[in-house]
């Protein structure tokens, strides 16, 4: 297997004192992630009972056999399903029960997602999780400028800002919107703001399929063709035009992926009440249906491709038609998908922080508290929107990014369970310290007091007296602070720039190839 180019973050500086500590904890001493994914220590958490959940899948092999999903504009699609044996009637496609699940056999059910950096590179499926930034913005905010639409220069702010990270594994995709680039051509800025700013894995363009194209092609020429072709190094988010119906957008998108052998996310997004049922269970079906669709698309197209069974599930308010995120509905429906996609034998993209607060505020994090869990205990392996989610997804929030990662850090230390070993029963203290007595200075405690406890970045832990005395700042002030901190002290890992210049030199051809276009 080809070796992909690879580039060394440079050292930062390190300050004294308890930050000096934290920093040599998490590895942001060496600029590189505290660990490139988590390998979870505790088993998923399984809700539903087996004669449930062979009635979902009942329900969703009957949602494709009777009633069924149309492939619109894609005439390889159509041919695709001809020869798999559906039945095609103009774009309406049935399929017979078990069809789909005997396609998807040949997916792996775990894969290797690789990075500029190997050290970055993540592992997708089975017991792996990848903590990815929120994806899809078109405003930003922050509590200084307030809410506005998002450039390209806030997109390079959060990739720098979970490049500094070291509780997110990966660069992320659209983490927001650049509205001051032409539609037609920000795909491009974004993929090398990607690669430039940051040494992690990466997710490229889904708006056409020549915009996922050039994507592919600029990771072919950070990686080689040859390794490209032989390993995956980009995904591509898709997903469904809810309720079943895929439209060309996204099917010659997603095959591009697959095509090149890399990896599509295949999501629907069912909104209760408008693309979807009210009922969970309904929606979870329609979900399963549309989603196995897509999924067994990528392998008509290139069997053995990598792909993701993606899930999104929310709610809505059914006085006002407004969506709603972050809701208990949703979150145990997550649950359920988890069971699902395990029996496909799938990789899981499924929840994440997800909350219609306006602030980064108690409202936001009770609501991104409630899915993020959903998405830990359900089994997801790839949790896009991990930081930054505000406003029902339509803002990215600076504070809230920051917040995010700091809880992504306590989510670390929670899917690693309890390690038991003799010293972690901590007999010897026991003997040493005796009845009565207190365990501050003993020397089990000395001994583990650097790593025995998550160390918050946001929280404060004094007293309230000395919390009041140094201006009384909550939670968003501070992660205000801490934002700005982290993009004063930036440091752009090395790109080789032979890669650099060829990027470059792609970027300006594709560009004054086509007039701007901002639709």
């Amino acid at each position: 297997m080809t070796t992909p180019a690879t580039s060394t973050a440079p050292t930062e500086q390190r300050s004294g004192g308890r930050e000096a500590r934290r920093r040599a904890r998490t590895g942001r001493a060496t600029g590189a992630v505290h660990r490139p994914y988590i390998v979870r220590g505790i088993p998923t958490y399984d809700v539903m009972s087996e004669e449930n959940l062979l009635r979902i899948e009942q329900t969703a092999d009957r949602i494709l056999a009777e009633i069924g999903i149309e492939f619109r504009d894609d005439p390889v699609a159509l041919d695709h399903w001809k020869r798999a044996g559906a039945h095609v009637d103009g774009v309406l496609v049935k399929f017979e029960p078990g069809m789909l699940r005997e396609i998807l056999k040949t997916a792996p059910a775990e894969f290797t997602q690789h990075a500029r950096n190997p050290a970055n590179a993540v592992r997708i499926g089975g017991r792996n999780v990848v903590f990815s930034p929120a994806y899809g913005s078109p405003f930003v905010m922050n509590i200084d400028q307030g809410r506005r639409y998002g450039t390209i220069e806030d997109f390079r702010n959060f990739v720098k800002l979970a490049q500094s990270s070291p509780w997110l594994h990966h660069s992320g995709g659209t983490i927001c919107e650049p509205v001051d680039v032409p539609v037609n051509k920000r795909h491009l800025d974004m993929v090398y703001a990607h690669i430039k700013y940051s040494d992690r894995g990466f997710m490229g363009s889904v708006t056409a399929e020549s915009r996922a194209e050039d994507s592919i092609d600029m990771a072919r020429i950070v990686f080689g063709e040859k390794f490209t072709d032989e390993n995956c190094v980009i995904l591509g988010n898709v997903n469904v035009n809810s309720p079943l119906v895929w439209d060309a957008t996204m099917t010659t998108a997603l095959r591009a992926y697959a095509r090149a052998n890399q990896a599509a996310v295949i999501v629907p997004f069912i909104l209760g009440g408008a693309m979807g049922p009210v009922t969970n269970a309904g929606a979870i079906a329609q979900s399963l249906a549309e989603t196995m669709a897509g999924c067994a698309l990528t392998q008509l197209e290139r069997p053995g491709a990598p792909v993701i069974f993606g899930n999104f599930l929310s709610s809505m308010s059914l006085r006002s038609g407004s969506p709603t995120f972050g809701t208990p509905e949703p979150a145990i429906g997550s649950m359920v998908v988890g069971q699902l996609a395990r029996r496909l034998n799938l990789p899981l993209r499924c929840s994440g922080n997800f909350t219609t607060s306006k602030l980064p505020d108690a409202h936001a994090m009770n609501e991104g508290t409630m899915s993020m869990l959903a998405a830990v205990h359900c089994g997801a392996n790839f949790i896009l929107h991990s930081a930054g989610f505000l406003d029902g997804l339509l803002s990215m929030s600076y504070e809230k990014f920051v917040m995010d990662t700091d809880f992504c850090g306590a989510l670390h230390t929670y899917l690693d369970g309890v390690k038991v070993d003799d010293n972690q029963l901590a007999l010897d203290a026991f003997r040493e310290v005796g009845p009565g007595n207190h365990f501050f200075g003993c020397a089990h405690t000395m001994g583990n007091y650097e790593t025995a406890f998550w160390d918050s970045e946001i929280a404060d832990n004094e007293a309230f007296e000395k919390w009041e005395a140094a201006g009384s700042e909550d939670a968003a002030v501070r992660a205000n602070k801490r934002w700005k901190k982290a993009l004063a002290e930036y440091e752009a890992p090395a790109l080789d720039e032979g890669i650099d210049e060829a990027l470059q030199d792609f970027m300006a051809r594709r560009k004054s190839s086509m007039e701007d276009a901002w639709y």
